[in-house]
């Protein structure tokens, strides 16, 4: 039967001392992965900057004074050799993403081009284009695609906060959109934006509470941009990352969870932890769509100083039945 996590119990999760929450996500973690065994992905940014929506963290919001300028759409031959490049330095996943608020036709018919020449690589694919219409979710998974990133970001309580420009049910109706086309999900949130414990057990409760849960859960750190609304955000705990981690972990057990945007902040030794509480996956490389990022070699120097490696793609994994049409669920506090 199964679980219902909602933001209380999720509340208290993270609340708990943390070797007893670490505890109980090693034991979550060994009964549904190898321990040792981490995901890479790389990822690229195929069209940079330009984009409409107003996302307080984003450097590549036309609303922020960031100092990125738009570009346009990579040329295939282009992300062909940054994807074998990828391949070449361990990658499993290639994962790409486009500073759009929604693709056109157009778009569609290159990017689709994009993900076959990809996956005739031997990589897995996953893309994040912003929102998706039932019709272009379709020629994505036709294409090949393997999995959508679309994040939930936080908390539908404290999403307003961040973003204005589209709602949290947009974001729901893409998921639904990625599901129903037979794609796999990528779905996660930030960490650091000024939201409250409560906030991040909402955002969780959310991510547990689709059905089937995300495949891939990226937890990130925000990484503050000068020119962006966040640029100044209160500098977040380490162990309330990790914390995240964990909870993640426990309420998704067979997703892959992973450390994403400011992994180079955490250092290692939080890092290490976090591997600990059940992250088994990373974006590899030196960039993450324009932000930086570990570097290749000090990230295979810290797997072998921690006797981790690095796993091949996964087969696909369901985690539960196709997916309901999600609706918003708020939460008042307790």
């Amino acid at each position: 039967m199964t679980q219902t996590w909602t933001p209380d119990r999720i509340e208290a999760l993270l609340g708990l001392p943390l070797p007893e929450l670490m505890w109980q996500a090693q034991q979550v973690h060994r009964a549904h992965f190898d321990p040792l065994d981490v995901q890479l992905s790389s990822l690229l940014s195929i069209k940079t900057g330009g984009c409409p929506e107003d996302c307080s963290y984003c450097p590549q919001s036309s609303h922020h004074a960031t100092g990125v300028d738009a570009d346009k759409l990579m040329d295939l031959d282009l992300v062909l050799t940054n994807a074998q490049a990828a391949k070449d330095a361990g990658a499993g996943r290639f994962c790409m993403g486009a500073a759009w608020r929604e693709p056109k036709d157009r778009d569609i018919d290159k990017v689709t081009a994009i993900v076959a020449g990809v996956k005739a690589l031997g990589l897995e694919t996953c893309m994040t284009l912003g929102m998706l219409k039932p019709e272009h979710a379709r020629r994505l998974a036709d294409a090949g695609l393997d999995y959508y990133n679309h994040n939930l970001d936080t908390s539908p309580e404290f999403y307003g906060d961040i973003i204005t420009t589209r709602t949290y049910q947009d974001r729901l109706d893409t998921l639904y959109a990625v599901r129903a086309a037979g794609m796999q999900v990528c779905c996660g949130g930030i960490v650091g934006m000024g939201e409250s414990v409560r906030d991040r057990a909402g955002l969780l409760a959310q991510l547990a509470g689709l059905d089937p849960y995300p495949e891939s859960v990226p937890i990130n750190a925000l990484v503050r941009v000068g020119g962006t609304p966040l640029e100044h955000a209160p500098d977040l705990d380490p162990f309330d990352f990790v914390r995240m981690v964990a909870a993640a972990r426990i309420t998704m057990p067979r997703a892959r969870v992973r450390l994403s945007a400011g992994r180079r902040e955490l250092g290692d030794g939080i890092q290490a932890l976090c591997f600990l509480a059940g992250a088994n996956s990373i974006f590899y490389g030196d960039t993450l769509l324009v932000t930086g990022n570990a570097e290749v070699d000090a990230d295979r120097a810290l797997f072998a100083r921690l006797g981790l490696r690095s796993s091949a793609p996964s087969p696909r994994v369901e985690c539960g039945t196709p997916m309901a049409r999600p609706t918003v669920r708020l939460h008042q506090a307790s």
